[in-house]
């Protein structure tokens, strides 16, 4: 047994719509970009193609099925003790164009349900405005959010999400991973932006003219977070309102001073870019220099500087699984990471998928953030993607996933005794859900196992893990009881 963590803390798991829902076109809803991505591996990407393909298989389309399994969910996640569950709401399943003058009330209707039984169970719930799902449409008639009418839509979509849930969601985020537009190309991904038929989802080599409608585009979205933030406060003055970043935790190789500047390069446009226009409001010192580097020149209108600063959100929260090393030196290999990639670690183990464990990093980037930022912070996605095997009497024993969290949730607890004011912790993917990486149903995350594989069979069946037992024992003693031995697997 260890101290407990801070009464209050909030405890739960997270997911995303595209991930984990499925019924991609039930009830009135629209493609979106992520419906238009297919199957992948670790050593073959996912492929973007303009029109759906009948021969070809789009995990988003039933993933987790989420959508007909919700209230079998939702009572695991009850009993599991949470209480706070991240979750996205579909931008197409509200506006299935994305620019329609009225909501589809179907759409409405289905988070409505998931909310209120949320409240009756006593969770939380963590809303993800957008999250790597942009109404195609959006992309095939405006070029996604590179026009800046997109920001109007975006906020109509708010606008309704604020009201029709007043009272049943009080925690937001605008935008999963922003910062991903700096990152792997990841303007599709992240802001709708068309990529050519047939091209990977995920490119770490970007162009002058990719990179300049990524920040173009990503200008776009800090001026609707900040419309958003002011939206809310408006709307609800009990609502919270916070940004979301894709932490990317890194360390130069060597002390070579060389080595040391390109971390520094790294950190500051991964991390703090996004979190210094989201948290304080203004562009960093060093955006000038890097736009003239990288002959970078943003389009903007009178008043979006003030824009910006009048939208300063709540509270800072952030996606962790992994840290990797920078280097001058062109001839060391790369390895992966969550939209990053850098160079291999050699004190750190590495998963199957090439991402390294380091609950060190967590502890920090915490540190980091808390000190930059001085604001309430929520780590919002962490975990281990593994392959997990069902044994012939119906069991999952993934200790390796137990191991993980257990050294993650160390970090966090010492991050807290550092000063950290952290107040909540929801572990990615705790129902199985498809990678949005690969998208594999084989890297799997969850505390409950989803009877699917990547050859589209399995009846989505729920099963919980060893690790569903352990993590109930953590949140019913607040953090205090991490033991991973002697665990009551009863339900």
């Amino acid at each position: 047994m260890t101290k407990a963590f801070p009464k209050g803390f909030l405890w739960g798991g997270a997911t995303a719509a595209n991930q984990i829902e499925g019924a991609w076109n039930v009830d009135g809803k629209g493609p979106s970009t992520a419906d238009m991505v297919t199957g992948g591996t670790f050593e073959r990407p996912r492929r973007f193609t303009a029109e759906l393909q009948s021969d070809t298989y789009y995990p988003s389309h039933q993933a987790s099925d989420f959508y007909h399994h919700w209230r079998e969910d939702l009572k695991l996640l009850h009993e599991m003790g949470y209480n706070t569950y991240r979750m996205s709401i579909a931008w197409s399943r509200i506006y299935p164009h994305g620019d329609d003058e009225a909501p589809n009330q179907a759409g409405l209707d289905f988070y409505r349900k998931i909310f209120e039984q949320c409240q009756a169970y006593g969770i939380e719930p963590i809303v993800t405005i957008s999250h790597y799902e942009t109404p195609y449409y959006l992309t095939k008639k405006y070029h996604g959010w590179l026009d800046r009418r997109v920001i109007d839509f975006y906020l109509r979509y708010c606008k309704t999400l604020f009201l029709n849930y007043k009272d049943l969601v009080h925690y937001w985020l605008t935008f999963n991973e922003i910062n991903i537009l700096i990152m792997m190309n990841g303007g599709y991904v992240g802001a709708g932006l068309p990529l050519e038929d047939g091209s990977p989802l995920f490119n770490s080599r970007v162009t002058d003219a990719q990179r300049q409608n990524c920040f173009q585009a990503l200008h776009h979205q800090f001026l609707a977070s900040a419309e958003a933030v002011q939206l809310a406060h408006r709307i609800n003055a009990d609502n919270w309102v916070g940004c979301m970043i894709a932490g990317s935790q890194s360390y130069p190789l060597t002390p070579n001073p060389a080595d040391v500047l390109v971390n520094q390069r790294a950190m500051e446009m991964n991390n703090w870019f996004c979190g210094d226009v989201q948290v304080r409001g203004a562009y960093p010192y060093f955006a000038k220099r890097y736009f003239e580097d990288h002959h970078i020149r943003l389009h903007t209108e009178r008043g979006d500087l003030a824009t910006l600063k009048a939208g300063k959100v709540d509270f800072y929260s952030f996606s962790y699984y992994s840290s990797n090393t920078r280097t001058a030196d062109p001839t060391e290999a790369e390895s992966a990471g969550n939209m990053t990639v850098g160079a291999k670690n050699p004190y750190l183990k590495y998963s199957e998928w090439g991402w390294s464990t380091d609950p060190t990093g967590l502890r920090i980037y915490l540190n980091e953030v808390y000190g930059r930022y001085g604001i309430p912070v929520m780590v919002v996605e962490n975990g281990l993607g593994a392959r997990d095997e069902v044994t012939v009497d119906g069991r999952i024993n993934d200790d390796y996933r137990i191991a993980y969290l257990k050294e993650h949730i160390e970090a966090i607890h010492a991050a807290i005794d550092d000063g950290v004011d952290l107040i909540g912790y929801t572990p990615w993917g705790c129902i199985d859900l498809v990678s949005a990486g690969t998208g594999q149903m084989a890297k799997r995350y969850g505390f409950v196992y989803v009877d699917r594989n990547d050859q589209q069979r399995g009846n989505f069946r729920r099963l919980p893990k060893k690790s569903f037992y352990w993590y109930r024992q953590v949140i019913q003693s607040n953090g205090a009881d991490l033991s991973s031995t002697n665990i009551n697997t009863t339900l």
